[in-house]
C-alpha cells in the first residue's frame, strides 16, 4: 500500500511521469478484464484509454480502502459492463437452476485432458471453449485461474458478492467442462 500511496500522491501532485507509470504498472490488467469482457480489440483499446482518463480524473476519490490494482480493475470492469449492456451484449448465462445456491470449488472427473491430447491442442481446445463462454463468466474465470486473483480480490474488482463470484467459476467450469466433453467426445460418467 505505500507504494500505492507514493504514486497516487505523484498522480495528484502532477509530478512529471507520474500518471505515465500509473497507465504503464496497470495497462495490462485493464487490457485484460475489458478484453475479457468485450473480445473486440478496437472497443478494448477505446475502451482502456476511457479507463484512464476515467482514473485520472477521479483518482483523489481513491481512499486506500483496497490496492490499487483492485480499484483500477474496478473501474475497468465497471465500464466493460456498461458498454456491454449499452450494446444490449447478454452478459451473464444463469443457466436453469438460477437459486443462486448451487456453486462448488472444484469441478473434475479425473479426466486427463492433456494425457489425451498433446499441450497444444488442449490448450486450443480449453482457449475456444473459453471464448463461448458469457462476458461476466469468462472475466471471473480468467480472472481466477490466469491472473490468480482471489475470490476476495475479484469481489474487490467487480463488486459482486463472494457467493456470486462462486457461482459464476461453477457454471464456468461446468460449461467448459461440457464443451470439452462434447469437442473430445467423451461422455461423463
Amino acid at each position: 500500500m505505500t507504494e500505492d500511496r507514493a504514486l497516487v500522491e505523484a498522480v495528484l501532485a502532477d509530478a512529471p511521469g507520474a500518471f505515465a507509470r500509473l497507465v504503464r504498472t496497470y495497462q495490462g490488467l485493464c487490457w485484460h478484464i475489458v478484453q475479457r469482457m468485450v473480445r473486440q480489440p478496437e472497443d478494448t483499446a477505446e475502451l482502456c484509454q476511457e479507463v484512464f482518463l476515467r482514473v485520472h480524473r477521479t483518482l483523489h476519490q481513491f481512499r486506500y480502502e483496497s490496492p490499487l490494482r483492485a480499484w483500477i480493475g474496478r473501474v475497468a470492469y465497471h465500464m466493460a459492463l456498461r458498454h456491454l449492456e449499452r450494446k444490449r451484449i447478454d452478459i451473464v448465462d444463469l443457466g436453469e437452476d438460477d437459486d443462486g445456491t448451487a456453486f462448488v470449488e472444484n469441478v473434475g472427473d479425473g479426466f486427463d485432458l492433456e494425457g489425451r491430447l498433446g499441450q497444444d491442442q488442449a490448450d486450443a481446445l480449453l482457449h475456444a471453449a473459453i471464448e463461448l463462454l458469457p462476458p461476466v463468466q469468462r472475466t471471473v474465470l480468467t480472472l481466477y485461474h490466469l491472473d490468480e486473483l482471489s475470490i476476495a480480490e475479484i469481489a474487490q474488482v467487480t463488486g459482486m458478492a463472494t457467493g456470486t463470484i462462486k457461482s459464476h467459476l461453477f457454471r464456468a467450469r461446468l460449461r467448459l467442462r461440457g464443451e470439452l466433453e462434447s469437442r473430445m467426445g467423451v461422455t461423463a460418467p
